[in-house]
């Protein structure tokens, strides 16, 4: 190592300099100067952050689709819309709950105190082989557009490093297990709970002959109940920058509810009248367009000598065709429900940044806190920087190359319609925050996926392209061992160089 020490201190220095150009700072201000790293290990910091930005862009591009490709696929945002969104609440989900899950990653998974023993060069290089693992699988399944879980993948990468380094023993297989039983869990509780949601709003708004306004009755409702969900995920055990974490649970109980209520109370107050308003003039401009169309159509059938129209030809159109075009939902459901799957996308945006930035930050974090306290043992909190950094990436990635995975979701799977794709993002977003609260490290995909087919099922049988399902099910499955293999083999070439 002493005759690359040169090229390392460069490295170290162009680092330091970049953060200093960003941040309009001298780079000796700045804490990361002051970090006495061992020079040994300096190598394996510098290829750390470089392959966990690049999971990071992995993670965006793949998983963001799980927060926008329903809203996407009902047209109710725009591609650009869903990743200025995105970028948004990616980034605040990230900063503000994303630390609890990223100590799950890089702690609850293998058994770290079997490397502090003079060995934690060889957790520093195994989290690296993780990292490589996971980024390899995850930016493959992007370029085949299959939205797969960066959790299985993370997890299946960890278990591979350490097979190699330490064989079974090193892995926390009890931990593993209930993981593992958790990504089985979450589609189907995901699914349960978009479903009941989508059967309470199709028996309480849609079959209803005024749905307008059984709709209106019901606005402010949902949203107190979004705020509420998100509120308590922030300040129960929140953030200590924000000192979050002092708040005693009856506060948060009352903060929530407090702030809840008067989003509802605002909704009803301001927002229904003006609804109602919008949305009617909406669709009595719409009748009237439909008619004129109707006249024009007529008289053309007529010159046509009553000659039936070609059907519109659609690219990559699906065998279902027809029946996903008989799944609408009422113009004025549909205004009504846009406004409100705008406000849950945000919510599952959000829920993804508090819980898949661990997938990329966290062995990032162990290799961080193994350089700077020369233990394995990781004793110091996830630095907020780090988190950011992580939040960086699922931008950048989201920007670059998002749009394939969100046709998958949004397109092709299933057709989706406002009313459909809120229960879809409510039941799928409160499950990943629930469990991001617990520190259980779900995959946002399975919860996305399960709540997509739950609801696509209950409309129609034939509303889920079930081909494209088994592809999606063979890509989850092949996730853990397809990542884990590359791990293990990054770790052989890795071990090399310790």
């Amino acid at each position: 190592m002493k005759s690359n020490a040169p090229i390392l201190v460069r490295c170290r220095q162009i680092l330091l300099g970049s953060i200093a150009y960003v941040y309009k700072t001298d780079y000796l201000e700045h804490p990361l100067a002051n970090m006495e790293i061992p020079e040994e290990y300096l190598w394996m910091v510098i290829v750390g952050f470089i392959i966990a930005f690049i999971l990071s862009c992995g993670i965006g591009a793949n998983d963001v689709a799980n927060s926008f490709g329903t809203s996407v696929g009902s047209r109710v945002l725009t591609l650009r819309q869903a990743c200025i969104l995105g970028s948004i609440f990616e980034m605040l989900g990230a900063i503000l709950i994303g630390y609890r899950v990223s100590d799950t990653i890089r702690k609850g998974i293998i058994d770290v105190e079997m490397y502090n023993n003079g060995s934690e060069k060889v957790l520093m290089a195994g989290n690296i082989a993780t990292l490589t693992g996971s980024c390899v699988w995850l930016i493959a399944a992007t370029i085949m557009c299959f939205p797969v879980s960066t959790t299985h993948s993370i997890v299946g990468a960890a278990i591979g490093f350490s097979l190699v380094a330490k064989g079974a023993s090193g892995i926390k297989w009890i931990k593993i297990g209930f993981i593992v039983g958790s990504w089985f869990f979450s589609p189907i509780l995901s699914g349960v709970v978009s479903l009941l949601t989508f059967m309470f709003i199709n028996k309480m708004v849609l079959q209803k002959e005024k749905s307008l306004e059984s709709g209106l009755m019901l606005l402010p409702f949902f949203y107190g109940l979004t705020a509420a969900i998100n509120l308590f995920s922030i300040f129960y055990e929140g953030s200590n920058l924000l000192q979050f974490d002092k708040i005693p649970l009856y506060g948060v109980f009352v903060i929530t509810c407090g702030l809840s209520l008067l989003v509802a109370i605002g909704v009803r107050v301001f927002v229904v009248p003006w609804s109602r308003r919008k949305i009617t003039d909406e669709c009595n401009q719409k009748i009237d367009e439909k008619n004129q169309e109707v006249e024009n159509a007529t008289e053309l059938e007529q010159l046509n000598d009553n000659e039936d129209l070609p059907d519109i030809v659609f690219e990559n159109e699906v065998p279902s065709k027809k029946i996903r075009e008989s799944i609408k939902d009422k113009p004025e459901v549909v205004k009504l429900f846009s406004f409100l799957q705008i406000l849950t996308a945000v919510f599952g945006s959000f829920a993804h940044g508090g819980n898949d930035v661990s997938n990329s930050i966290g062995p990032l974090v162990a290799i961080w806190m193994i350089a700077k306290e020369g233990t394995a043992m990781q004793a110091s909190s996830t630095p907020l920087w780090i988190l950011v950094y992580g939040g960086v990436g699922i931008v950048i990635g989201l920007w670059i190359w998002g749009r394939r995975v969100i046709k998958t979701v949004g397109d092709d799977l299933t057709k989706i319609t406002p009313s459909s794709g809120f229960c879809i993002e409510l039941g799928s977003a409160l499950t990943v925050l629930i469990a991001s609260n617990i520190g259980i490290p779900i995959s946002t995909t399975h919860c996305k996926i399960g709540s997509v087919v739950f609801v696509g099922r209950v409309r129609s049988k034939e509303n889920v392209d079930w081909k494209l399902f088994r592809n999606i099910i063979i890509a989850w499955v092949v996730t853990l061992p397809v990542s884990g293999a590359i791990s293990a083999l990054a770790m052989l070439g890795l071990q090399e160089l310790i």
